[in-house]
């Protein structure tokens, strides 16, 4: 992604500072509008010598630019173009390097406010800064080319009209010839005027002869600039369609996943709006030729020239068409878990319906549920022989239909449906061991419209990404292991919704880990990774890296089997330690307070070489979305509490609970609690509540019989190898209890009424306490 891209994307108190950046010595519209050039021109520092022809270079740019701005809309920011070429050129014609090193100061801070509000460092991507300013470079090149053809068209004309008035007036002089010689006897002035009107034709036919020798010529020459015209723009568009948009796709697919997106929706529709201006101007030069000789004379027309005109009309009629229905795109992908009865949203957007003209007619767009089958022969049919007939529908959509908007200062022509419900769904039939949130299903985006007053007609549709439908929160991570297959390892051009069964470690590995980043803002170490492979592998792993990452993890091990002496699987278990990291750890994971990923063994091997107090946080095996705290006792004994849950830590921080116990001391190694801890306690409230009642404070204690001889204390799973001891809460204000009687408690009750679907978010796995 370009620096600019991301400057664009940034908040507008940052975007406020970028703008003040720039001002009259290097204007915002031109840093915009040659965001590409810009950044490949100068982003590497040059020798002065070689800064010498910098602003004719910039000037040259800034001109060639504003010649593809035709649209009214764009009016205003080519004056302010032209007016900034003409500035650089008077104040710096004499200096330039003096301006390149002003831009690149500009550059430089631009990237300081990106760097801050982002909190990450820009790396230049030269390679496809390269290619997209060798892509601008082609659309240039064309637009040109294009703009001489249409010279060459009205030289044509002109010559043709030329040729025209010639030949009317040499018949005109052939029959006064024969009228001389028809109206009487011949006269010695009747044959000197014959013989002159002969002299007069013969110089006419010669003139005449030369002109339609020329006209031949031009004729051929033209066709064959804009034969190559098409084919520039179909190299280009298959560049725009088939490599950037599909690539912006791609990358929308994976950001599911958690990847950022690189590429810009808005930078690939300037690009296809040059390609509509162009084909556009194509088809019509075509179309003006193809009159032309139509109404020519019959001696100016050539017999293979209305063929190869009417095959160029279709070949550039077919780019157009290409463009357009290629360019209707979801913009804002539905949720890809769905549930029914549940609002939900989605925004299409049409790249090249500004610059067509779409809007004078907004056209309206439906939506539909369609199954994977349905998908598979819709684009069958599309490929064979044009659109098929509809597609059976598997649900019912609310708020399914919309009319397409046009923004004039975007540019953009757009629909965005706002409150979009399922209903209902009609399931396919299952094989095998399948379930409900292993079936794909799609939304079909369609729509109808025309282009030059009725013209031409597109029919237009778009497949959002695989959703997967539920009727209820427990099917939810299920749900998202579909999805999160799907877009890691969907492969290209595929066949809706193949996707293979088995992939390498290295390539889940990485999914997992963005999947984590992206929902904790905290990464994997390979440390965790590897913790991760001993899960999902279930048996002893090579020390090579390269050898872990070619090992192959099937389908069914990521989310089928459950895994050892547990009723749930590996996906079940990672998501939902990244739930309860995300909702309630975040900040501890993002300080490296929490192990998280280590074998119970190994904590206590790393723990018993310790002093009494030493503790570390561990996510537990056996309780989803469980964190254990596991501490050394005072005999040096290793314990292990019972794990914390989301429903615990809604009530109570993990800081506050570690607070709570004066048994926990150090963080392993041998840091101080309250030094890494202090910031994230709660801070404790002095003033009565305005109803004049004292609030009470929940507190974990542990049994009263771990102060007398950690011999009693006992694992109540008998898969723990170590003792577990059970936490409880007191009040400040009441007696102490246990977990069990503060869930029946008035307090509890009360907190569940304040905050209701927190409470809905909870589901059972077989007995174990899960979040969906």
């Amino acid at each position: 992604m370009s620096l600019w891209a991301r400057a664009q994307q940034l908040p507008p108190e940052s975007l406020q500072k970028v703008r003040a950046v720039y001002g009259e010595h290097f204007p915002i519209e031109v840093r915009h509008c040659l965001a590409t050039w810009i950044e490949n021109r100068i982003w590497t520092p040059e020798p002065e010598e070689q800064q010498r022809f910098f602003v004719e270079e910039l000037v040259q740019e800034i001109h060639t630019h504003t010649e593809l701005m035709l649209s009214p809309e764009m009016f205003v920011t080519k004056m302010k173009l032209i007016e900034a070429a003409k500035l650089f050129r008077m104040q710096y014609s004499h200096a330039p390097h003096e301006l390149y090193t002003y831009m690149r100061r500009c550059l430089a801070l631009e990237m300081e406010v990106i760097q801050s509000a982002m909190g990450t460092p820009y790396i230049a991507q030269p390679q496809t800064e390269r290619k997209y300013s060798e892509l601008i470079t082609g659309l240039q090149t064309v637009r040109q080319k294009v703009n001489m053809a249409s010279e060459e068209i009205r030289s044509l004309q002109a010559n043709i009209e030329s040729f025209s008035l010639q030949y009317h007036e040499c018949l005109k002089n052939k029959g006064h010839i024969n009228y001389l010689q028809q109206s009487g006897p011949m006269t010695n002035e009747r044959r000197e005027l014959e013989a002159c009107l002969r002299v007069q034709i013969e110089e006419m036919e010669r003139k005449l002869n030369a002109l339609v020798a020329q006209i031949n010529q031009s004729q051929m020459e033209l066709v064959d600039h804009m034969k190559e015209n098409i084919t520039n723009l179909r190299q280009l568009q298959s560049q725009v369609l088939d490599e950037e948009l599909i690539k912006w796709k791609r990358e929308q697919q994976l950001s599911g996943n958690g990847v950022p997106m690189q590429s810009n929706l808005n930078t690939i529709q300037e690009w296809c709006e040059l390609l509509a201006d162009l084909i556009w101007s194509t088809r019509q030069q075509v179309s003006n030729v193809a009159r032309i000789n139509s109404k020519t004379i019959a001696e100016l027309r050539q017999a293979h020239l209305a063929e190869m005109l009417d095959d160029m009309s279709k070949q550039v009629t077919s780019l157009l068409s290409t463009l357009v229905t290629s360019t209707f795109v979801i913009e804002k992908q539905p949720p890809q878990v769905m549930k029914t009865n549940t609002r939900f949203t989605a925004t299409v957007r049409l790249l090249v319906g500004g610059q067509l003209n779409v809007h004078m007619t907004p056209p309206r767009v439906t939506v539909v549920i369609i199954s994977e089958q349905q998908a598979q022969l819709l684009l069958k049919s599309d490929t064979q022989s044009g659109r098929g007939k509809q597609p059976v529908e598997c649900g019912d959509i609310l708020n399914n239909s919309g009319c397409m908007e046009y923004q004039p200062t975007s540019r953009q022509l757009s629909v965005s449906f706002r409150n979009m419900q399922l209903r209902k769904i009609k399931r396919a039939e299952k094989k095998g061991t399948e379930s409900v949130m292993d079936e794909k299903l799609t939304l079909l985006f369609q729509s109808e419209f025309n282009v030059g007053g009725g013209e031409l007609v597109f029919q237009v549709w778009t497949l959002s990404l695989p959703v997967v439908v539920i009727v209820h929160g427990n099917q939810e991570p299920h749900g998202w292991a579909t999805v999160t297959w799907d877009n890691a390892f969907s492969p290209p051009g595929r066949v809706p919704f193949a996707v293979p069964d088995k992939v390498s470690w290295g390539q889940l590995a990485e999914t997992l880990r963005i999947k984590f980043c992206s929902a904790t803002g905290g990464d994997l170490s390979e440390d965790n990774l590897r913790f991760l492979a001993e899960k999902i592998f279930r048996t002893s792993l090579p020390l090579n890296s390269m050898e872990l990452n070619s090992m192959t993890v099937s389908w069914t091990q990521f989310c089928k089997d459950a895994l050892p002496e547990r009723n749930f699987t590996f996906w079940e278990w990672f998501y939902m330690v990244v739930k309860v990291t995300r909702d309630y750890l975040r900040t501890l994971w993002c300080d490296r307070l929490i192990m998280g990923f280590i074998q119970k063994k190994q904590a206590e091997e790393m723990l018993a070489k310790c002093p009494p107090g030493t503790f570390l946080l561990r996510f537990s095996d056996s309780e989803l979305g469980g964190i254990t705290i596991a501490w050394v006792g005072e005999a040096n004994e290793v314990f292990s509490l019972q794990p914390f849950t989301s429903r615990d830590l809604m009530l109570r921080s993990l800081a506050d609970r570690i607070l709570d116990l004066a048994q926990l001391q150090f963080l392993y190694p041998n840091v101080a609690k309250d030094d890494v801890f202090s910031k994230y306690y709660t801070k404790p409230e002095n003033e009565m509540l305005k109803n004049g009642y004292v609030k009470p404070v929940l507190v974990t204690t542990l049994p009263p019989y771990m102060s007398a001889s950690p011999a009693y204390a006992h694992s109540p799973d008998s898969h723990r190898n170590t003792p577990s001891v059970h936490s409880s809460y007191f009040s400040a204000a009441t007696p102490a209890q246990t977990e069990s009687t503060f869930m029946d408690s008035d307090l509890f009750e009360q907190i569940r009424a304040f905050e209701p679907d927190g409470f809905e978010d909870f589901d059972f796995y077989g007995g174990n306490v899960a979040m969906k």
